[in-house]
């Protein structure tokens, strides 16, 4: 009967977890252990770290695309603003000059500390003072500075510093602590604490190493991808300084708005204010010179056909002097945009120009250049988007001289068509009065500079208007809050990651254990290695005692051993077929062992059953039943003795016999190859019903090679422990090579691991080291129990 083998592993699905749990349930008291340490480390982590508060603000501002434009009456109000992207205002909120000046403002780089009893706590809001340098950029960095403050006397006292003119700070009177110009004042955040804070201190940092350390804990992100909403958050220890530094970023990023838009409101009123002085000064003349003229001729009053005539030239002249003033403001534009070299600065006003792809260009390129410039000033000069915004003000430019080169021949096609009107009313003029003529001519340019006046005066209102009503393109949604629960450390997650971490070590202890192990400790090592099966499992015994089956014997190793006689029935032994050889890799594996109570456990179903000790170098199994080796198989194989000599009962069994091995010959294998053994087999055969040859290990000799093939199946002994890994690897290439007749293997001194639990050969990792030929009965210290002892229940 040939037993099916198999490669691997069976993947059994479901008894995946139940694996796990045999593996290492074992081991618990470890387990336990870390568990207990990572827990109580997670305590301490949360009782002595800081904890992290996290403070948002939201804000809306005017996309182009997505934004809420504003009422008609703030747009009329409102001439210079301009509609933003959302993409570019994050990236402003996230700029390093802005937060620069929240630092500054908030006296972020003056940190004022409290000594706790195992740390230091941060005193944003514990402090009764604040510290300002007088000029923070250029400060000279101070890490720690003791001080106390008297608030009767409203001072502050510096301790254990060397200062001239002493260590008293009265509150906000500016004086030297030794290397910076340094002022306390009273901090606005002050709550007066349940207990009275001890051990105040404050540092000096550097103003940007303090600005880039704030920025990493900022988080700007648009709310959505269809919304101008803008999400801030920021973390930080304290919840009130959180959200001060989000109120103070979006106030600082408002203020800039608005002052970009008073620059340019303020700009455009000193132009028109000084194009006013002129035409004033000009209308004045005109008027002037009709009174004079008036004066000089006696006129009073003027026709009623000269009256209409009049105003349709003045009408005329108008529009003429309308072109001839947009004419002008296109030069000033074209001037402006021509000398520009990427520099911020005031656009001319576009009044009179009825153009509004030219304001909206001119409006593009001011913020185009106010954004390169900003940023400029915060990156290198190759950066991607410095390059970008320089990409774009370079294409916007022909674009508006383009568009004022076509607008201006626009006007001088119209003016050339005024001016020809004019000619015709000056021939008409020529048959009028002489007199009246001159009134006209001198009345035409009052109107002219009165019509300039008027449009003047009207846009410097507009414009006034526009500079006192500026608000911010931005709308705050939700000023700074903070959350009353920390964001960090959060108990849950921390114990949760010491649960884990725990576990983890646990699983990779015992991993590390067994994975360097290079010797068999489990039955699925085996199963990976070889296609050979393995039909039984022994569990570790006291070596003391090695045989361990006796009729009514009911433990578990005797279990196991009726379990592997049972199985000899899967590897084809019946009847017929009785001959067993048990083998191994190397000494101390058990074979002896096996192959001893493997022989009880059949004379215990009534068959007769011989034990041949062919193991001719280190013979070990004449010991265990306490038989005398004097004479044996060696004597047979050289014609000494015949079969019925050499055959000795035992005192274990009536049906169990052994013939030992004789004396140990100096050729052991020429003596099996003699051909005697194919005789005393055959022989045996017709008296017991099981023979079972223990021989030497197949590893070192070649013995078990020799014998197999008089044989009907092997019984290969594994040992947990001690059967190296690599045998076993090597295992079926030779068998192929040097085949076993009909091999089966018995996983031996299977051993309890972790506490208390029997793993049937699924994880192990004990101790074990046993060489071939090592003298196993020598006295070991421990009194040896009686070997010639009945076996009963």
């Amino acid at each position: 009967m040939q037993v099916t083998r198999k490669k691997g592993i069976e993947d059994n699905g479901g008894n995946f977890f139940a694996e796990l749990l045999y593996r290492y349930l074992p081991y618990w008291p470890l387990f336990v252990g870390l568990m207990v340490v990572s827990l109580a480390c997670a305590w301490f982590y949360l009782r002595y770290t800081l904890p992290v508060y996290e403070a948002t603000a939201t804000i809306m501002v005017k996309d182009e695309k997505k934004g809420v434009d504003d009422a008609n009456l703030m747009e009329q109000l409102d001439m210079f603003g301009s509609k933003k992207l959302v993409e570019n205002e994050i990236e402003v909120l996230n700029s390093r000059m802005l937060m620069r000046d929240v630092v500054k403002n908030l006296s972020l780089y003056a940190p004022v500390s409290a000594k706790g009893s195992l740390r230091t706590l941060p005193a944003y809001s514990l402090s009764p003072v604040v510290v300002q340098v007088l000029n923070p950029d250029r400060l000279t960095a101070e890490k720690r500075v003791d001080f106390a403050f008297d608030s009767a006397k409203r001072e502050v006292i510096l301790l254990g510093a060397n200062l001239p003119g002493g260590t008293h700070f009265p509150l906000g009177q500016w004086g030297s602590d030794g290397k910076n110009m340094v002022r306390f004042l009273l901090n606005p955040n002050y709550s007066a604490p349940e207990e009275p804070v001890r051990g105040l201190s404050f540092s000096l940092n550097n103003v940007d190493a303090v600005t880039g350390g704030v920025l990493n804990g900022l988080k700007v992100t648009q709310a959505t991808k269809l919304s101008s909403v803008i999400d801030l958050k920021i973390s930080s220890f304290v919840p009130k300084q959180g959200e001060d530094i989000l109120n103070g970023l979006i106030d600082v990023y408002n203020k800039a708005a608005i002052s970009d838009k008073n620059a340019l409101a303020s700009n455009t009123l000193k132009f028109i204010n000084e194009r006013l002085k002129l035409v004033a000064g000009e209308l004045d003349s005109v008027e002037l010179g009709i009174e004079k003229y008036k004066t000089r001729e006696g006129i009073i009053d003027i026709s009623a056909q000269g009256q209409q005539y009049l105003e349709s030239v003045g009408t005329n002249d108008e529009k003429l002097s309308q072109v001839n003033v947009q004419l002008a403001v296109m030069d000033q534009v074209e001037k402006y945009v021509e000398s520009k070299n990427n520099q911020t600065g005031i656009v001319p006003s576009t009044f009179g120009i009825q153009d509004a792809s030219l304001t909206a260009l001119l409006t593009k390129l001011y913020d185009l250049e106010v954004q390169y410039e900003g940023m400029r000033k915060t990156t290198a000069e190759n950066n991607p988007l410095l390059l970008t915004l320089q990409n774009e003000i370079d294409k916007i430019k022909p674009n508006i001289l383009e568009n004022i080169h076509n607008l201006r021949q626009n006007l001088i096609a119209g003016k050339g068509d005024l001016t020809g009107t004019s000619d015709r009313y000056t021939a008409v003029l020529k048959k009028l009065p002489q007199k009246e003529r001159g009134l006209v001519e001198i009345s035409r340019q009052q109107t002219i500079k009165n019509g300039i006046y008027s449009f003047l005066l009207q846009k410097r209102e507009e414009t006034a208007l526009s500079y006192n009503s500026a608000v911010a393109d931005t709308r705050i949604v939700d000023t700074a809050s903070s959350g009353t629960n920390p964001v960090s450390p959060k108990a849950t997650l921390a114990y949760l990651a010491a649960f884990i971490f725990s576990i983890g070590a646990g699983v990779g202890l015992v991993a590390i254990r067994e994975v360097l192990n290079r010797n068999i400790v489990f039955r699925s090592d085996i199963e990976q290695y070889t296609t050979i099966p393995v039909i039984g499992e022994i569990v570790h015994h006291n070596e003391d005692e090695p045989l361990v089956i006796g009729e009514g014997t009911r433990t578990m190793i005797a279990e196991q051993f009726r379990q592997l006689r049972t199985a000899l029935a899967y590897i084809g032994i019946n009847g017929r077929k009785k001959k067993i050889l048990v083998t191994s890799t190397i000494g101390g594996e058990g074979k002896s062992f096996v192959s001893a109570n493997l022989g009880i456990s059949l004379g215990l179903t009534n068959k007769k059953v011989v034990l041949l000790e062919m193991d001719l170098r280190k013979p070990m199994l004449s010991q265990q039943f306490n038989v005398s080796r004097e004479v044996g198989l060696t004597n047979y194989f050289i014609g000494n003795k015949e079969a019925d000599h050499i055959i000795k009962s035992t005192t274990v069994s009536k049906n169990v016999f052994i013939i030992p091995s004789g004396a140990i010959p100096p050729n052991p294998s020429e003596l099996i190859l003699n051909g005697r053994l194919d005789e005393l087999l055959a022989y045996l055969e017709t008296i017991f019903d099981y023979i079972i040859i223990d021989s030497a290990p197949s590893g070192p000799v070649t013995d078990a090679y020799l014998i197999s093939p008089m044989c009907d199946a092997t019984l290969y002994v594994v040992r947990h422990g001690v059967t190296p890994k690599r045998a076993i690897m090597m295992l079926d290439e030779n068998m192929t090579l040097r085949p076993l007749k009909n091999t089966a293997i018995v996983f031996n001194g299977v051993k309890n691991r972790g506490v208390g639990q029997y793993g049937y050969g699924y994880g192990y990792g004990y101790e074990g080291n046993y060489g071939y030929g090592d003298d196993v009965a020598k006295d070991k210290g421990k009194k040896k129990k009686d070997k010639n002892k009945k076996y009963s229940a």
